[in-house]
């Protein structure tokens, strides 16, 4: 066993039986987290049963007296080295070991560390073949879906003639996954030569040239391609005679085509891998990347190919996820880049506790007002932000945080873009689209993909896994699925559940089968990584395994929950139901995963408002002080009150899983507004006002977060003991579930989650003394998460400092076989947990998380 001397740059090193690195025989001890994949005891060899509790206390000694040893050679070296008249090397002095150095989330989320040298490369796993059974597996799980079993089977025989059709014409699923392997740019041989081989697939176009800067943008005689019989144009450029590439690394390029009605245009490659836009011109330009170097592991070069160095982290049992946008991630009004947010942004994702960054935009986008959801080069990294490698150490460091990395795709539509997109490549409204009035949608404007289409399937499939293989995301939500599954786009249509809705004529039955097979491809191929899909319409299966039948997805986007709360908010606080509120959480399909969230991106929008804005609107200009620092507003101390409320209340009963927006867990003021000029919408025609172009409000105020005299930094407070108490209890995971009272007079929710108790008093005027309160377990309880304390902008009317042990009495009280007295501040939510692993204290030690009464790491700690 190789033990480390001291934490590293972020003061951890993660222990190896969380990283699967079978071709790695070291195995390293980190700081307090040993047991992380563990979910409630961790075991040593024998029969031995160890409590997380003492898993902690004996790598705590290792690690004391690790540092202990590391001190007193580092003081002889020292010594040595000053008798000498040799300079002491600055950060190496055996202060710099003291564990007070640490931080709490040094302790909570310990970093990845790897042996020097080391270069992580991706396992795959193996295609599954089809199962036997007629696609109603799934049907298990649900026994009134048998009246639509027929439907089941149909789509369920698509997708196995799909997968035999693969397997016989394209040598399998994995291989046909791989399309940027052969189509676009790659280096090869042709008649003994080295050089570059370049295809592309525009059946109705009549000729096709490759002009850039490498050939002054006229073609040569060699510069042509040739078509073969299914479509696609081929050309081979070998090397020049110097051995350098016929066309040099990062320079633009394009295709000029004949389109079939004659005309000659130039488009950028479709399997493009980045496309930039000059500062002083209107289209993007292809860009061929392919740089001639490889870069030590970790190493960020401009002309340099990025070399993975950490791996990707182990699946968690719930995620966290911190949805986020690189170019608006800026404090300042700028487009801020992968290596700014790596540096900047990433270590203030890890001190929340999130444990996965969601990252939208990073697909090509022509109009960056879209929010990277009319995309026009789909394997093109968004270069506003960066380069292919930049993008490649954003996400190696985030892995080396612990940080799973989810991309969000767009496959449900494509930008109309016929300059800088892929749309009338060959001058036909078809090729990867449905041509006519159904290859459009009318509301988004952009194109509409025909999933049924053989190179549309191996285009989509293939840009699934590039983003996988190439750039080690570990995963994806993918975008406007509900568009997807059905004809009708979702618009104007309101969902009632009955099951004709899902499974009928409306349905899309090609795109249905994709979402199996995009879903089968990913999760055999890398079986850690994780699929969600943005639904609103409830379809049934959407989360259950493809190998059953189902659409194959881990979770749902709960997106009932924001409109809800929406909703909710415009009305008065006595209106508020609290039956109303707790049955759209917990309204989901049984055995099917959801992600829950009170906002996300799309509330942060111009046009829409945030909670925070909802809740406070004006006031938040003028009133936001913190109390003995400027004026005080009874709205603002609602506001305050409710946000914390609404985000616990929502982690608690809105799914398996958790999403919160860049900036919204500290109640980021106004609206997101990307720069824009004046347009009209292409649905109403109607005009709309533009920005001048402002980058004003596209960024993030994180100096307000960081603010000691402003309020917002006590919602960011409370955000981060929120996700803290989740890493420590796993409540969001954990299969009890349980609201045993929504008192409307009261306006009084009490609910179990796990071993917890958690009670939201929602009245606006009205606190409760010795109000019972039922729970499951018998026992003591003591509070671990008040929203009343003082680091939260509470009024300490209920704190960890002066809160007492509530111990339980048996007897029937809300359906609960046991219950205890608390004490319920009106705007006040609390919660409650195993008196043994409460510590009121524990915010003042190495490892606390303030306001957070959680003993050491809790009894089911994860990372």
């Amino acid at each position: 066993m190789a033990l480390h001397s001291a934490p590293n740059v972020c003061h951890g090193i993660r222990n190896s039986n969380r990283v699967p690195l079978s071709s790695v025989s070291w195995r390293a001890i980190g700081v307090p987290g040993l047991a992380r994949n563990q979910r409630h005891v961790a075991r040593s060899s024998g029969t031995e049963s160890v409590s997380p509790l003492d898993v902690l206390r004996r790598e705590n000694e290792l690690l004391k007296q690790t540092i202990t040893d590391a001190q007193v050679s580092i003081k002889d070296l020292e010594s040595s080295l000053s008798d000498a008249n040799v300079p002491i090397p600055q950060g190496s002095s055996s202060a710099n070991l003291d564990p007070s150095n640490l931080q709490p989330e040094d302790f909570w989320s310990p970093c990845i560390d790897v042996p020097a040298g080391f270069v992580y490369e991706d396992e795959y796993g193996a295609v599954t073949p089809v199962p036997s059974h007629d696609g109603t597996e799934c049907l298990k799980w649900d026994e009134t879906l048998w009246s639509h079993a027929d439907h089941f089977r149909y789509r369920w025989n698509i997708l196995r003639n799909i997968r035999n059709a693969i397997d016989q014409n394209e040598g399998g699923l994995e291989k046909f996954s791989k399309g940027w392997l052969y189509y676009g740019f790659n280096r090869g041989e042709h008649e003994g030569k080295t050089g570059i081989w370049f295809r592309e697939w525009a059946p109705g176009a009549k000729a096709l040239a490759l002009v850039g800067q490498f050939n002054n943008w006229e073609p040569k005689d060699g510069h042509w391609a040739f078509k073969n019989a299914f479509g696609v144009w081929e050309l081979f450029l070998p090397d020049n005679p110097d051995g350098s590439q016929a066309i040099p690394h990062r320079t633009k390029i394009k295709c000029r085509v004949e389109t079939i009605d004659g005309q000659w245009v130039e488009k950028i490659p479709a399997w493009i891998k980045w496309s930039t836009q000059e500062w002083n011109e209107v289209l993007f330009n292809g860009v061929y990347w392919c740089p001639d170097q490889v870069g030590a592991p970790g190493e960020v070069h401009p002309d340099k190919k990025y070399t993975f160095k950490y791996p990707r982290p182990p699946r968690p049992r719930a995620l966290r996820i911190y949805e986020c946008h690189v170019g608006m991630s800026s404090q300042e009004p700028k487009v801020n880049s992968y290596l700014e947010f790596r540096q900047d942004v990433l270590p203030r994702i890890r001190k929340l506790g999130y444990n996965a960054i969601q990252i939208m935009a990073i697909q090509e986008h022509a109009y960056y007002g879209s929010f990277g959801y009319h995309v026009t080069n789909f394997f093109g990294v968004s270069s506003r932000c960066g380069t292919p490698e930049e993008l490649k150490a954003l996400i190696d460091e985030a892995h080396r945080m612990g940080l799973i990395v989810l991309m969000d795709i767009v496959h449900s539509h494509a930008s109309k873009n016929t300059n800088d997109g892929i749309n009338m490549f060959d001058g036909t409204d078809g090729m990867y689209f449905h041509s006519g009035a159904r290859g459009n949608h009318w509301m988004w404007d952009s194109r509409l993909f025909n999933y049924g289409n053989w190179e549309t399937m191996r285009f989509l499939l293939s840009n699934a896994r590039w983003w996988l293989d190439e750039y080690k995301f570990d995963g994806y939500r993918f975008d406007g699925v509900t568009s997807m599954m059905y004809h009708h786009h979702g618009l104007s249509y309101a969902f009632t559940g009955q099951y004709d809705e899902y499974f009928g004529f409306n349905t899309d039955v090609d795109a249905v089968v994709y979402l199996m097979l995009v879903n089968n491809m990913i999760h055999d191929l890398f079986p850690t990584a994780i699929t969600i899909g943005e639904d609103v319409s409830g379809m049934p299966t959407f989360c259950r395994p493809w190998k059953e039948g189902g659409v194959g997805f881990d979770y749902r986007l709960n997106m009932a929950i924001a409109d809800k709360w929406i909703e909710v908010m415009k009305h008065s606080d006595y209106d508020w139901g609290m039956g109303d509120i707790t049955f759209t959480m917990t309204n989901r399909r049984y055995a099917e995963a959801c992600v829950g969230y009170a906002e996300s991106h799309d509330q942060a929008l111009v046009g829409d408002k945030t909670i925070a804005f909802w809740l406070m609107d004006k006031e938040m200009y003028d009133y936001m002080a913190s109390p003995g620092h400027g004026p005080q507003s009874p709205v603002v101390d609602r506001g305050v009150a409710l946000h914390k409320m609404i985000r616990l209340i929502t982690m608690a009963l809105g799914g398996e899983s958790y999403l919160n927006f860049m900036g919204n867990e500290f109640g980021h003021p106004e609206w997101i507004d990307f720069p824009r000029d004046d347009s009209y919408d292409p649905s109403t025609g109607a005009f709309v006002p533009g920005n001048g172009g402002s980058l004003e409000k596209c960024r993030r105020r994180w100096d307000l977060a960081d603010a000691d005299f402003l309020r917002y930094k006590q919602l960011n407070a409370f955000d981060r003991a929120m996700i803290h108490l989740d890493k420590a209890f796993g409540f969001m995971s954990a299969p009890h579930q349980w609201v045993s009272r929504k008192e409307e007079g009261d306006k009084m929710i009490v609910l179990e989650r796990g071993d917890l108790v958690m009670v939201f008093n929602f009245h606006p005027t009205t606190s409760y003394t010795d109000y019972r309160v039922g729970c499951n377990n018998p026992g003591k309880y003591r509070l671990l998460l008040s929203s009343d304390e003082e680091v939260f902008g509470g009024f300490r009317n209920l704190s960890k400092e002066t809160d007492a042990e509530h111990v339980s009495s048996q007897g029937d009280y809300d359906r609960r076989p046991n219950s205890f007295l608390v004490y319920a501040p009106s705007r006040t939510c609390a919660v409650y947990g195993p008196a043994e692993w409460a510590d009121p204290d524990a915010d003042r030690k190495p490892a606390g998380v303030p306001g957070l009464a959680v003993r050491e790491l809790g009894p089911y700690y994860e990372y």
